[in-house]
């Protein structure tokens, strides 16, 4: 069973369209750029509802909210819909978020230096006009999010 979180371009088809070029985590530049040489000990993470017809803007969002982060400071951030939702052991997300049929998951994280770091970027994000004037296509009530220290990496 694959497991490799995967997120990136689909070519054609649906916006979310399962192995349609989605690009493998352990291949993406990005991610393994941005965390060598750096001692990476904090990441945001969030998970939310979106409905399922929502998901070609919320893909837009995302790309938009990615280069933002990154341009501020970010070492690297995804954000990842959901595919293998229902498993033992644990609470699934859909169950956490009490997702509707016509509702699809989106898990995302951000990867920071420290938790200052962390507020430092937030900050500049925060007043950066490009994402103040969004129509977030999903409820915020709903969402779920917090900071984390990293435990073990490798």
């Amino acid at each position: 069973m694959d497991t490799t979180a995967t997120y990136g371009s689909p070519a054609g088809g649906s916006p979310w369209s399962p192995n349609k070029g989605i690009r493998r985590a352990e291949n993406h530049p990005q991610v393994h750029l941005a965390t060598k040489g750096y001692n990476m000990s904090y990441v945001d993470g969030f998970v939310l509802p979106v409905p399922t017809k929502n998901l070609a803007k919320y893909r837009r969002i995302a790309r938009l909210a990615a280069k933002v982060w990154r341009e501020h400071g970010a070492l690297a951030y995804v954000e990842c819909l959901g595919d293998a939702m229902q498993g033992q052991p644990g609470h699934p997300f859909p169950k956490l978020l009490k997702l509707k049929p016509t509702e699809s998951v989106v898990f995302g994280w951000g990867l920071f230096k420290s938790r200052k770091h962390r507020d430092q970027v937030n900050a500049r994000v925060i007043k950066d006009k490009r994402l103040a004037k969004l129509d977030l296509p999903f409820d915020m009530k709903r969402m779920t999010y917090g900071g984390f220290k990293i435990l073990a990496e490798s």
